[in-house]
């Protein structure tokens, strides 16, 4: 199956990774299309035959593969819009969209393929190390991502939608939130003429805990112990920051009750 070809509909964080990650494995990426022509320049100028597509109609496509790695809300629309050559693999890459987004598609063969991972243009991902969870509306659609997947990873599992909808809610609390709570972070030592380079060890050290113990045997600090007096000297601190000090006062709270219930 290396060799077959692939279009990408999207030129974001996540395809300026998947596109390469493809090419340098034996797929061909022939195609790009994006909404912004200069993204998807950019991202051929990483691909070694990949053009700009200028429309979705791709009925006379050399690929038989097509991901479409766009924002959620795109997704639908996309699919009612794409025109396909016949027998095309129609795939999208999101965590929380359903497989039925694409049921309007012009064509049968409709799959996810969904790399848990956070993607910025600027730093390299190892997608060996990357999950991948696909799920396919037939035994041909399978088989093409699934290939597709290994070739790529090591990790690769088939997920229904409900299942990966409450794998993507985690992941957005395990990435997401974390990477928000860190800014949190990072914009206090600044306004206290703080250096964040400090807390970097802690950060990483926290990190590392909670991946070998466990998170809930690595938790520590004031709400663990149900140090009310600290807690309540911190809220005063941020007194003047209501949006930080609600933050902490529920997340403080949510720890609370978590380990004394227990």
């Amino acid at each position: 199956m290396p060799g077959q070809n692939i279009s990408f509909i999207g030129s974001g964080n996540l395809a300026w990774h998947l596109a390469p990650a493809l090419d340098n494995v034996g797929f061909v990426v022939k195609e790009v299309y994006s909404r912004n022509v200069r993204h998807a320049e950019a991202l051929t100028g990483r691909l070694y035959q990949a053009e700009v597509k200028a429309s979705l109609d791709f009925s006379t496509s050399p690929s038989s593969i097509f991901i479409v790695a766009v924002n959620d809300e795109s997704i639908s629309e996309i699919a009612r819009e794409i025109i396909l050559p016949d027998d095309a693999v129609l795939a999208h890459t999101s965590g929380s969209v359903p497989l039925t987004d694409l049921q309007f598609a012009a064509t049968p063969n409709i799959g996810v393929f969904y790399p848990l991972q956070t993607f910025t243009k600027n730093k390299k991902v190892d997608f060996k190390q990357t999950p991948i969870f696909t799920e396919s509306v037939n035994e041909e659609t399978d088989v093409v991502l699934t290939t597709l997947a290994k070739a790529i990873s090591n990790q690769v599992r088939k997920i229904a939608s409900e299942e990966r909808k409450a794998l993507h809610i985690a992941a957005v609390f395990a990435s997401n939130f974390t990477n928000h709570m860190l800014t949190i972070s990072k914009e206090i030592m600044q306004q206290n003429g703080l250096e964040y380079d400090w807390l970097k060890p802690l950060i990483s050290e926290t990190i590392n805990k909670g991946l070998q113990l466990g998170p809930e045997e690595a938790q520590t600090g004031p709400a663990k112990r149900g140090d009310l007096e600290i807690l309540e000297k911190h809220l005063a601190f941020l007194q003047e920051d209501p949006a930080t000090a609600e933050i902490y006062k529920i997340v403080s709270q949510h720890i609370i009750d978590k380990y004394y219930e227990e």
